[in-house]
């Protein structure tokens, strides 16, 4: 099948990697095109904008940054929404808020494509991999549709409702761990005097109850930073972390709700990345912190 990947940052090149991998004919289309260039120099086909990708590709699978870029690529000059969309089909894996999907995919189907959105739990590791945790929103026809494709990226899929609610699900199943990366910092923190090794120190903490699953995949890298080595390739950027709290804080009051605990956890994000660490691992927050200057 043909594929288009529109955006490829570091998920969206991950994903153009796995679809690659498994047979796929793939074609990219990124603002910045330097960011293409290892796909295209593994084969895939560059296109000059979004409404050329669509044209060109049979799917298209849309991976971006927040909903301000959402609406620049699919109402934009040369967006999704000016293509021939008739017959085609969207998956959309961004993760932004669920009115931004709703709104966006209600326009697809006007113009006769299927519309799915699927925002995935896991990184760039399981998404070269295939075993990303797919949180579906959409109709049960589109679903369908799009399922051969989600199951070659996804290990679990999950069809939670109509457009939207992959969105909610996903700010759900983000917001405990970026407060749990803050809170890690301050737990680091309270046990600075015991000036414990920091790999001992990240053992002890990492095997309780209040750990999530992700240090198993992070505690050792985080143990490396605080003993002052560097912490290496970034998986999910801070910068991206700090843009999904806001988001779930944004949504909470547009319910009507409260999330007090993750606009402290927002604050603290935001600090870290007006001090220059957008583009670093979310996981900086947590070695942050304990480093960080006594105000």
């Amino acid at each position: 099948m043909k594929i288009g990947i529109c955006g490829t940052g570091r998920m969206g090149s991950s994903i153009a990697q796995r679809l690659m991998s498994v047979g796929h004919e793939v074609g990219v289309w990124n603002r910045s095109s330097a960011k293409t260039k290892p796909l295209t120099d593994a084969g895939a086909k560059l296109f000059a904008s979004p409404a050329e990708l669509v044209d060109g590709c049979e799917a298209v699978i849309v991976m971006l940054l927040n909903d301000a870029a959402i609406e620049a690529v699919y109402r934009g000059p040369n967006g999704i929404l000016k293509s021939k969309l008739t017959g085609k089909f969207v998956i959309d894996m961004s993760t932004v808020g669920p009115e931004t999907m709703r709104s966006v995919g209600a326009a697809v189907a006007q113009q006769g494509a299927a519309f799915v959105e699927c925002p995935v739990g896991g990184s760039t590791g399981p998404a070269k991999e295939g075993k990303l945790f797919g949180l579906v929103g959409g109709e049960g026809r589109d679903v369908e549709r799009a399922m051969p494709v989600l199951q070659q990226l996804c290990r679990r899929i999950e069809h939670v409702g109509g457009l939207g609610a992959g969105a909610t699900i996903k700010l759900a199943v983000n917001l405990p761990l970026l407060v749990y990366w803050q809170a890690l910092g301050e737990a680091l923190t309270i046990c600075r005097p015991l000036n414990l090794p920091a790999d001992r120190l990240i053992d002890i903490l990492s095997d309780t109850a209040g750990t999530p699953t992700a240090m198993k995949g992070r505690g050792a890298t985080i143990a490396r930073v605080l003993g002052g080595r560097p912490l290496g390739e970034t998986a999910f950027s801070l910068g991206a972390a700090k843009k999904d709290l806001a988001t779930a804080v944004q949504f909470a009051n547009s319910i009507h709700a409260q999330l007090p605990v993750a606009a402290s956890a927002l604050a603290c994000f935001e600090e870290a990345e007006a001090a220059g660490l957008g583009d670093a691992d979310a996981t900086t927050v947590s070695t942050r912190w304990p480093q960080r200057p006594p105000r």
